[in-house]
């Protein structure tokens, strides 16, 4: 492969040649990405006595493809290992997927049946094999799309779930949790996903608010003397109720307490029971209890004693319980059933309901509570744990705001069912011996077998559980898992083993995601590690806001407002589209992301660009020699700038200026003010204002003037350069290598300002009388335009200043008069003690035919109106104007001094017509003035 650079010092390489007029992106960014990955830029520098900077990779879905979500958290975390990796400290960005158990398996499901293949026919071992192939096939489709977003991440460490070595953490991990009594089975209430046929975790429950109906029935006394009225949202549920429940100071039913009643549909008879549960406002008061199907009436349940019927099979059709509606669909059976109260009689009425409903995030469907036996991991101590690592400062959340969420979630945390029903995942490592209701938890069936046998007996059948864990429990080991936990651990958990890769990059420093997992991730990396380890397992918590279209509103298909990140990069290029999403924006805050603003910055990587363009035409006529000696080789010392002009002095201390700010606001995790500070300033103040001095220079005879110039312009941008980098890595890698450059490559050079290395050199006078400069051109350019002057035609300028201004604006008069438009030869600067004296005699001289500017405190300038218009056409203008406005005033002022008007109308309309008046008089004054000007 072509290297763009390879010498430790060279003259440029491709930079003395010409440059497209146009940045290219497609030609730049896949060259430049195998190079550094080639080199091995992406790998941890050797240990240099700095501390190690670690991010972990949020693991995407295997079988996922790029989304603005994905861009987001690369830009991030690509800002932060480019940042400190040019701050000298060895970066580790790993990288990685996740097996995504129940997307993945639906995928998979999903594809095999299109071919007339059923999971359950072929079998587990079978359908596990044609998942790997599947991933084996498209697995890498999401991170050949992260690498086109210009990731540096260490892809020779890249990880995924399923591997070897994570396999072997998760089981370590669990064991773990089971030995010290935080892993545990039951039979409890949980979310039951039919189509997926498993059970998911709250988290992964959405409640939506949905239009239904609320069902009005009797509930017949078992002894025919009356009934009981009950309203529900879920029919189905009748035929599996064990209780009617009334709250026990409800007069209208408290002589049923106790009473028998008949179950509706069934040939089956339940109590009346009080608990203060129920609402006494809410339906009819009485409140049917079907513990097995619902979560607040299977705490009833525990409290009373009552039984459980399940009435639903896996897939949420009705199980024999149901009676004669076994076999049907769940709503099915609600239809049925309900046609049936009715012929009954039991039926009493049907209204409209507005009510939560829950849904499968995966699926999408209504989920069903049901009572299941799962494995459960005990979250209240690791809770604590993780409380205390944020509260006492070991791990910071930004924004801070989330922590207040974060504690309200772990302060009423519940037990975490981590067993899913899947073939796909880490499957759970227990094992049952046939025949008995004994299990053992171990690593392995051999280590399962001697604990089996040595209870039991030799010849004893192991049976391995079918469940596998849930993705997030996996997820939750990322940090060290990925890194040689448990492998590279001491013995009986000691600490890591000295020199390891787990003691060097454990803890990591800072994990960036989304703030929409803070509970599915980052709250659970917190407990695990904690639990795991004894350590937090990062610094610093930094949660990005959701991606939205450019009006705040969610993308979504249906919407057809998805951008779609690989487009925008074909179109646009990667850089323009990773600065769009982390410039203008705040810490989870959700990302308003519109084409306009990344046209935009597509537009500013064509003015950086051009800008380096611009220089390296100027070096063309150089020698070899003395084109290399313009490299940056470090921070510009005080003498060498004290020794320059005021411009030059000037752009340097103010890029000296930039790289203090933005390296101060990257260290707080300020990524947008920082990238907008560098795009201001290499707008606004570099191109605008030096580039357009620096050519008089560059160009007007004086080789020690343009050598300083060339000197300035290649060291400020070089260090714009180096800042940008971890915003726009293409660009600046490419513009770095066209221009005159100390070492291999802008990736792994010095940051401007190195830990250690002291303050860039201000100059705060240089910085002020620019200023002051600015300002007057400013004020010139000002006038123009209002005045209408033509953009090419030079004008005439007296300019009066004080005696501590004008010493500076007299020796950069030509860069004045270059960027202002005025004629050199008829640009007069003088020095005045007195300065409203000087004006006044200067405009008398030009029979008072001027405008007069104040610029500023000691600083005026005057414009002879000659210089700035026509004087026979605008006194021709102004004459009308007059006339206009002569008359539009007396007939104004006319109708105000009218008794039916003034008297008549609404105080606002004659206010609005005075206010009017004053204006137009005022407007008067001042055509008379110019008239008056021009004589």
């Amino acid at each position: 492969m072509t290297a763009p650079a390879v010498e430790e010092v060279q003259c440029g390489g491709e930079g003395a040649g010409e440059m497209a007029k146009q940045y290219v992106p497609s030609e730049v960014e896949e060259r430049l990405y195998a190079w550094w990955e080639e080199k091995g830029y992406f790998k941890p520098a050797a240990d240099n006595g700095k501390q190690c900077f670690v991010l972990s990779m949020p693991p995407p879905n295997v079988t996922g493809r790029l989304h603005m979500g994905h861009a987001m958290f690369v830009a991030l975390e690509d800002i932060m290992a480019r940042f400190h990796r040019m701050r000298g400290h060895p970066t580790l960005w790993l990288p990685g997927t996740d097996h995504a158990g129940i997307a993945t398996q639906m995928l998979v499901e999903k594809h095999l049946k299109a071919k007339g293949v059923d999971r359950l026919e072929i079998g587990r071992e079978a359908f596990l094999e044609r998942v790997w192939e599947w991933k084996e096939e498209y697995g890498g489709a999401i991170t050949s799309q992260i690498r086109r977003l210009g990731a540096s991440c260490d892809w020779s460490r890249e990880k995924f779930t399923l591997d070897p070595d994570l396999c072997e953490a998760v089981t370590e991990a669990f064991v773990t949790l089971y030995d010290r009594g935080l892993i545990y089975r039951g039979e409890y209430m949980v979310n039951w996903s039919p189509s997926l046929g498993t059970a998911v975790s709250d988290l992964e429950v959405d409640y939506t608010d949905e239009a239904g109906s609320l069902y009005f029935f009797s509930y017949p006394l078992a002894d025919g003397s009356g009934s009981i009225p009950v309203a529900t949202t879920r029919p189905e549920t009748i035929l599996g109720d064990t209780a009617v429940c009334v709250n026990p100071e409800d007069p209208r039913f408290t002589q049923y307490v106790g009473r028998e009643v008949r179950v509706p549909g069934t040939d089956r008879t339940c109590k009346v029971i009080a608990d203060d549960y129920v609402q006494m406002d809410f339906g009819t008061g009485a409140l049917k209890v079907t513990p097995a199907h619902d979560v607040n009436d299977y705490e009833i349940g525990k409290r009373h004693s009552l039984p459980l019927i399940n009435i639903l099979n896996k897939d949420a059709t009705m199980n024999s319980n149901a009676g004669k509606y076994e076999g049907l669909d769940r709503y099915e059976c609600r239809t049925r059933l309900w046609a049936d109260l009715e012929a009954e009689g039991l039926a009493l009425k049907v209204e409209q309901h507005q009510q939560r409903v829950p849904r499968s995030q995966r699926s999408g469907e209504v989920i069903e509570p049901l009572v299941s036996t799962q494995w459960f991991c005990q979250m209240d101590g690791m809770a604590a744990k993780g409380l205390d690592a944020v509260r006492g400062g070991q791990t910071k959340i930004i924004p801070q705001r989330f922590e207040k969420v974060y504690f309200n979630w772990l302060d009423n945390i519940q037990d975490w069912c981590i067993s899913r029903q899947l073939w796909w995942g880490h499957r759970i490592p227990v094992w049952y011996a046939d025949g008995t209701d004994k299990f053992y938890v171990a690593k392995t069936e051999a280590e399962a077998r001697v604990k089996a046998e040595a209870e039991l007996g030799e010849g004893v059948r192991l049976t391995q559980d079918e469940d596998v864990l849930d993705t997030w429990f996996s997820s939750g080991l990322w940090p060290f898992a990925t890194v040689g936990w448990p492998q590279l651990n001491g013995t009986n958990g000691a600490p890591p083993l000295p020199g390891s890769e787990l003691a060097r990059f454990y803890p990591s420093s800072v994990m960036e995601t989304g703030y929409d997992i803070l509970f599915f991730w980052v709250a659970r990396m917190m407990m695990l590690g904690l639990e795991l380890t004894g350590k937090p397992p990062f610094h610093t918590v930094y949660l990005h806001g959701l991606v939205r279209d450019g009006q705040g509103q969610k993308m979504s298909k249906t919407k057809g407002n998805v951008v779609d990140p690989i487009d925008t990069i074909d179109t646009m290029g990667t850089d323009a589209l990773r600065l769009s999403l982390v410039t203008g924006v705040t810490p989870g805050q959700d990302v308003p992301l519109s084409m306009d603003k990344i046209q935009a910055n597509r537009n500013f990587a064509n003015k950086l660009w051009n800008t380096a363009r611009f220089l390296n035409m100027g070096l063309a006529e150089l020698s070899p020699e003395d084109r290399q000696a313009l490299a940056v080789r470090g921070p510009m010392a005080a003498d060498e700038i004290a020794s320059l002009p005021l411009p030059e002095r000037y752009i340097i201390s103010r890029a000296h200026a930039l790289a203090t700010e933005v390296t101060a606001q990257l260290q707080s995790y300020d990524f947008g003010p920082a990238g907008q500070s560098i795009y201001a300033f290499l707008w606004d103040e570099y191109a605008d204002w030096y580039i357009e001095i620096s050519k008089e220079r560059i160009n007007g005879g004086d080789a020690k003037a343009a050598q300083q110039a060339r000197r300035t312009l290649i060291y400020v941008l070089d260090t714009c350069l180096r800042l940008l980098h971890p915003y726009m890595p293409f660009l600046t890698e490419e513009l770095w290598q066209r221009l005159p450059h100390q070492g291999e490559s802008i990736m792994v050079s010095h940051w401007p300002l190195m830990e250690g290395g002291g303050e860039l050199h201000r100059d705060g006078d240089a910085e002020a009388e620019f200023a002051s400069l600015q300002a007057l051109v400013r004020s010139v350019r000002n006038a123009r335009a209002e005045y209408k002057v033509n953009p090419a035609r030079k004008i005439a300028a007296t300019v009066l200043a004080s005696q501590a201004i004008a010493p500076a604006l007299l020796t950069e008069a030509q860069a004045i008069a270059t960027l202002a438009r005025i004629d050199p030869s008829s640009l007069i600067i003088t020095p005045a003690a007195d300065l409203a004296a000087a004006a006044a005699a200067a405009e008398n001289s030009m029979g008072g035919a001027a405008a007069r500017i104040v610029v500023q405190d000691g600083l005026e300038a005057l414009l002879p109106l000659a210089a700035l218009v026509d004087a026979d056409k605008e006194r021709a203008r102004l004459g009308k104007q007059q006339a206009k406005l002569e008359a539009d005033i007396e007939k104004l002022a006319a109708r105000l001094s009218s008794p039916g008007f003034a008297g008549k109308a609404p105080p606002a309309v004659v206010q609005k017509a005075e206010a009017e008046l004053s204006e137009m008089r005022g407007t008067l004054e001042s055509v008379l003035t110019g008239l008056a000007k021009l004589g």
